[in-house]
C-alpha cells in the first residue's frame, strides 16, 4: 500500500451534542452533521459515514436521508454508512435508496453492512433476535445479487421472492463500494472475503492489535475463495485536541456519563479513570494530540495492514466545538502525519 492510498474518514450515530452548556434539538443535530461534513470536505478528509441507531440521544435513524442532503452541501467526499444494519433493512428498498443517493452525490455513494451490535431495530421493525444470522446470511445474498446483476431472480425465507426483476434507478455497473463491517466474530470475516468485500472492523474496546488474526484470517480466506485482495479499514472512537491533556478530559466528561448508561444496560463495570488511561494509552480510544493520535493510527495500519481510518468523533454531550476541532485537526494535521510517518516505514515493511 501506497502511503499516499491511506484514506481518513468520520463517522457519527448523529450523537446528540451540547453547545455552550445546552443541549441541541434532534433538528439542530441533523442540521450539525451537514455543515460537519462541509468541515470534513474544506479539511481534505475522504469519507463522511452516518450511522443507524434508534434510541433517545442519536438522531442516526434515516441515514440515506441526511446523507442526500450532504450531497447536496458538498462537492467531493465520498458518503456512506457505519454501519447499515442490514437485518432489519428490506434489500430492494436499501438498493433504491443508495442508488439514488449515488445519483444525487455523482458516484460518492458507498456503505457498510453489519449485523449491529445494538438491537433496538429488530422489535421496532418486527423482526425476531433468534434469525439474528440467517437474516442477514439471505439479505445480504440478496442485496449483492442486486447490485451485481439485472434482471434478479431470488427466492428466501426472509422476504417475499423476486421474480426476473430490474430496479430503478439503476446503480452504477458493478455496484457502490459495499464493506463489511466486522466487531470480532470469524465467521463474519469469512463471509466478508466470500462475497470478496472490504472489511471494516469495529474496535471499539481493547487492544486493537489483537484483530491482526482476522486480518490474517480474511486475506487467507480471499485467497481460498479466489477473490481479489481488498481493503482493510478501521472505525475507532476519538477526539483530537491541541494536547493530550486537554483531549483526555474533555472526552472523559463526555465518554464516563455514556458508559455508564451501556454498563447499566448490558451488565458491565464501569471503568476507573485509571483504566480509562490505559485504554487512551495502548486501547481502543483515538484520544489526544495531533502527533499522539497520528503515530497509533500509524502503528495500527501496520499492525493490521489497513488502508482506510474513520475515526466516530461524536460522542454524547460533547460540546460542537471539541467535535469542529477534531476534524479539522484529522483533516490538517493527524491525516499528513500519517501519511509521512507510513512513507518512512510503509505497511508489510
Amino acid at each position: 500500500m501506497a502511503a499516499g492510498a491511506f484514506e481518513f474518514g468520520l463517522n457519527s450515530f448523529g450523537d446528540v451534542p451540547t453547545d455552550n452548556g445546552r443541549l441541541l434539538s434532534d433538528a439542530e443535530t441533523i442540521r450539525l452533521l451537514v455543515r460537519e461534513a462541509q468541515l470534513a470536505e474544506s479539511v481534505g478528509l475522504d469519507v463522511f459515514s452516518i450511522g443507524e441507531h434508534y434510541r433517545e440521544g442519536f438522531v442516526d435513524s434515516a441515514g440515506p436521508v441526511i446523507l442526500a442532503g450532504i450531497a447536496s452541501a458538498t462537492e467531493r467526499i465520498k458518503l456512506g454508512t457505519a454501519v447499515t444494519v442490514l437485518s432489519t433493512n428490506d434489500p430492494v428498498r436499501l438498493y433504491h435508496e443508495f442508488s439514488t443517493l449515488d445519483a444525487i452525490s455523482n458516484g460518492r455513494a458507498q456503505m457498510v453492512l453489519g449485523r449491529a451490535s445494538q438491537t433496538q431495530s429488530f422489535p421496532l421493525f418486527g423482526y425476531d433476535l433468534a434469525d439474528y444470522e440467517q437474516l442477514f446470511e439471505e439479505k445480504l445474498e440478496l442485496f449483492m445479487l442486486l447490485q451485481r446483476e439485472s434482471p434478479v431472480t431470488w427466492s428466501g425465507t426472509v422476504r417475499p421472492d423476486l421474480v426476473n426483476q430490474t430496479l430503478h434507478p439503476a446503480m452504477r455497473p458493478g455496484g457502490i463500494p459495499t464493506w463489511i463491517g466486522v466487531g470480532g466474530s470469524p465467521n463474519s470475516v469469512i463471509r466478508a472475503a466470500r462475497y470478496g468485500l472490504p472489511l471494516m472492523l469495529a474496535i471499539i474496546g481493547g487492544q486493537p492489535e489483537r484483530f491482526a488474526g482476522h486480518v490474517d484470517l480474511y486475506f487467507r480466506a480471499l485467497a481460498q475463495f479466489g477473490m481479489p485482495e481488498q481493503p482493510v479499514g478501521q472505525h475507532a472512537l476519538g477526539l483530537i485536541a491541541d494536547t493530550d491533556e486537554e483531549a483526555a478530559d474533555t472526552w472523559w466528561e463526555a465518554w464516563e456519563p455514556m458508559i455508564e448508561m451501556m454498563g447499566r444496560e448490558r451488565g458491565f463495570p464501569v471503568p476507573s479513570r485509571d483504566q480509562y488511561n490505559l485504554e487512551l494509552a495502548d486501547g481502543a480510544l483515538f484520544v489526544g494530540s495531533p502527533e499522539t493520535v497520528a503515530q497509533k493510527i500509524a502503528r495500527m495500519a501496520r499492525a493490521l495492514r489497513i488502508s482506510r481510518f474513520d475515526l466516530k468523533y461524536d460522542i454524547m454531550g460533547l460540546p460542537v466545538s471539541a467535535r469542529a476541532h477534531t476534524i479539522e485537526l484529522l483533516g490538517t494535521v493527524v491525516a499528513p502525519r500519517v501519511r509521512e510517518l507510513l512513507a518512512e516505514q510503509p505497511v508489510n515493511a
